[in-house]
């Protein structure tokens, strides 16, 4: 079996032996690939050095080596806060009016990309896969192409592929996917975002696409693109529940929620994830049926995330303010309609939070696929489960919320249908909730992140 090399923006370093056989997510599968393989994790260790040293720290840890660099504050700027998350990361989740085009971070970008292939280059053995993941290395299986990889490679997007129309905003947009198809194979989120991919290739670069295969053709090389949704790690989210841990969780929310429903959320902070729509929803579900306010109460857990972004620094002021102003106009000397926490918890404590909470509120504005929305579906109690509201515009939709069963799918953009979601979730059957539970748990135990790596890793082996 040949030996798998994954290169991502940031590596889970394990910190002692054993520890990486005992994450969770995609983590936790990745480095369990690696562990079959005896293979190699190689990324950016998340610190800033004064300037470009070389120095790279190689760790192994149960079969696994992990290999690190460190970036200057430079590179930290252009390519991470940048080109990576102020000028693609908006405009792949179709926010066009944040996106910023600066020549400086796009040189930053390609500059950080070189300098990964140049720095891992050496590690690759001959018969080697390569894995590379998500939208901060769009051009780097073209760096090693350019520097003699003859291995098969592959890339996995995590996030959504734009329509072209939208892509084509982008400068330079053709050399960036051009750089993709250097690739043996391309993954997707979702059948969705492939075929935006597809769409570019045929009408912007004139490539031949077969769609039955995935297989496109341009300019001598060959590349096969298809979609792998993600899951989340089935079993080892089932074992932290199991857990101490989440059962004190469970306790603690459904004994502060007081015999009223819990609704909860559980999102980064960010623009894509639709928070301040989703308040406005909820604060038009309280205008509309303001006696319910003893019935209904809303947990949103939002940990800060990339804070040296101007934007992200924003949508925690206008999240404070809503929240404010609903709590204000709603609150007793024993209720608070909405409890807004701006930090993080445990995978094991979350667990429990869903567990307690009779419906999930999961609105991205545009997801990539949305693991929140599986893992609260897996954190159901059968016999009583609770209901999924899931916005249509996640590409966990198309798997949870098809036909009309499963998840109740909402626009995220209207309050009113928002609104018009919450009290059908609140009001909802039990042998309802059931049905839709059992038509969503079957995807979310077997299409798990195990599945999802075998299933590329294979291809990507095999061709």
């Amino acid at each position: 079996m040949s030996r798998l090399v994954v290169i991502s923006n940031r590596v889970a370093v394990p910190k002692a032996r054993g520890v990486a056989g005992a994450q969770g997510g995609l983590a936790g599968a990745l480095n369990a690939a690696l562990k079959d393989r005896g293979g190699l994790w190689f990324g950016w260790s998340g610190q800033e050095s004064e300037d470009r040293t070389g120095n790279m720290n190689l760790q192994r840890n149960d079969g696994v080596t992990t290999a690190t660099i460190d970036l200057s504050h430079r590179d930290i700027d252009e390519y991470y806060n940048g080109y990576a998350n102020s000028t693609l990361w908006p405009l792949f989740h179709y926010r066009i009016d944040l996106t910023e085009y600066e020549n400086e971070t796009g040189r930053g970008y390609e500059r950080v990309n070189e300098r990964f292939a140049e720095s891992v280059m050496p590690l690759i053995e001959e018969d080697d896969v390569v894995w590379v993941h998500d939208y901060h290395l769009i051009p780097l299986g073209e760096r090693l192409r350019a520097r003699g990889a003859k291995n098969r490679i592959g890339f996995f997007l995590h996030i959504p592929w734009p329509p072209t129309r939208l892509l084509t905003s982008l400068p330079f947009h053709e050399r960036l996917v051009k750089t993709m198809l250097d690739y043996d194979l391309i993954g997707f989120q979702t059948q969705e975002w492939l075929s935006s991919f597809v769409h570019y290739c045929e009408n912007e670069l004139g490539a031949s696409v077969d769609h039955e295969t995935g297989r496109i053709d341009h300019e001598g090389r060959t590349v096969l693109a298809r979609a792998y949704p993600i899951g989340i790690d089935w079993e080892h989210f089932q074992g932290l529940g199991a857990g101490e841990e989440a059962k004190a969780a469970e306790e603690r929310l459904l004994a502060s929620t007081r015999n009223r429903t819990g609704m909860i959320g559980v999102d980064r902070l960010d623009y894509s994830k639709g928070l301040p729509e989703r308040i406005d929803g909820i604060g038009r579900f309280y205008d509309q049926h303001p006696e319910r306010t003893r019935d209904l109460i809303f947990i949103q857990i939002a940990p800060p995330s990339r804070e040296d972004v101007e934007s992200y620094q924003h949508i925690r002021e206008v999240l404070e303010q809503k929240t404010g102003q609903i709590n204000g106009a709603r609150s007793e000397v024993d209720i608070v309609p909405i409890r807004y926490v701006n930090r993080g918890y445990s995978h094991a404590e979350l667990f429990g939070f869903f567990r307690a909470a009779k419906i999930g509120l999961v609105t991205p504005l545009r997801d990539g696929m949305n693991l929140v929305a599986k893992e609260y579906v897996a954190a159901q109690d059968p016999e009583d489960p609770g209901v999924l509201i899931l916005s249509e515009f996640a590409g966990a939709a198309h798997q949870l919320g098809a036909n009309g069963e499963g998840a109740l799918l909402v626009n995220p953009h209207s309050p009113d249908l928002l609104a018009r979601a919450i009290a059908q979730a609140l009001d909802m059957p039990l042998a309802e909730r059931k049905s839709r539970y059992e038509a969503m748990i079957g995807t979310v135990r077997d299409d798990n992140v195990r599945w999802w790596t075998t299933e590329f890793c294979t291809d990507l082996a095999e061709g």
